[in-house]
């Protein structure tokens, strides 16, 4: 009993030491890919905010558009300037489908990971890691992720420096730390997935969605909500992604806003919500496992 018990900590252990960051700490002179050195936090860009931006919003608005049957209600509630502009998009849609070939096909309701590659040119999905009792991984399921390519987001609940998160913390191998001391807690488990539906469930406006929680089940609705899982480099396997922190504008179209896997602890409308994405450092190809360095050094 008590040798089942020490082999079932062990490989505990050795799944949950990729994200401890003390062990990742204590390995950096072994393992010096781990590191990512940022000259100031004003450089921590690889690509700029607008290249960002202009990939969420064109992932996000098709994936409205190939939901739009179920955005009847949110509809209602848009200026009608921008409830035509949707309207007309899939009405030009619909054109380009009838001129298909297979068009029975072509009108079914894709999978968000369908509209990923439809839209990007690549699809990414967990699975289980190349890395020995790493667990979970994240993977390139279907074309090429082309370098600086928004490729991932990381999900869930984003506290400031002065925020509550201890109980959240204790053996939570998914807090992110942002560069200015801004927390992302991106378990989808126990307490930090109870507090994540109760922020989502409070800033809900009706029909309106602040923020995605599908992260939570295996009902994905914004396929790039996975980076959570992706795994920590090593020696032998470089680092093919980078984080890169952004700030949702103010003037993010609120009805795209429900594929955000990301919301405030705390209701304030003086901060902008702060969300990470992973960037490809080269160019991924199909097959490929996501590697990112998990710690950051600003010198």
């Amino acid at each position: 009993m008590p040798r089942r018990l020490l082999l079932g900590l062990w490989q505990r252990w050795r799944r949950y030491k990729y994200r401890f960051v003390p062990w990742i700490a204590l390995n950096l002179s072994h393992n010096p890919r781990t590191l990512r050195y940022v000259p100031e936090e004003s450089k921590d860009k690889v690509i700029s905010d607008e290249d960002v931006l202009g990939t969420l919003l064109k992932v996000f608005q098709a994936l409205f558009l190939n939901d739009f049957d179920k955005q009847s209600e949110i509809l209602t509630m848009l200026p009608e300037p921008v409830k035509s502009k949707y309207q007309d998009l899939v009405a030009l849609e619909h054109q380009r489908v009838k001129l298909l070939e297979n068009r029975h096909q072509q009108q079914n309701i894709l999978k968000p990971e369908e509209i990923l590659y439809k839209t990007l040119g690549f699809s990414v999905s967990r699975a289980t890691s190349s890395l020995i009792s790493a667990g979970k991984g994240v993977f390139v399921t279907k074309g090429l992720v082309p370098k600086g390519a928004v490729v991932s987001m990381y999900p869930g609940t984003v506290y400031q420096k002065y925020e509550p998160i201890f109980f959240q913390s204790i053996g939570n191998p998914f807090i992110f730390r942002c560069l200015d001391g801004v927390l992302i807690d991106g378990n989808d488990k126990g307490i930090s997935k109870v507090v994540y539906r109760s922020c989502d469930g409070r800033d809900r406006l009706g029909p309106l969605k602040m923020s995605d929680s599908t992260w939570l089940t295996s009902e994905i609705h914004n396929p790039l909500a996975v980076g959570q899982y992706v795994n920590n480099c090593s020696n032998d396997r470089a680092a093919n992604v980078c984080y890169q922190e952004f700030d949702v504008p103010a003037f993010f179209p609120i009805e795209l806003k429900q594929y955000l896997p990301n919301i405030a602890y705390s209701y304030d409308k003086q901060s902008p919500l702060r969300c990470v994405v992973l960037v490809a450092l080269r160019d991924i190809n199909q097959g490929e496992e996501l590697f990112s360095n998990y710690y950051t050094i600003v010198s």
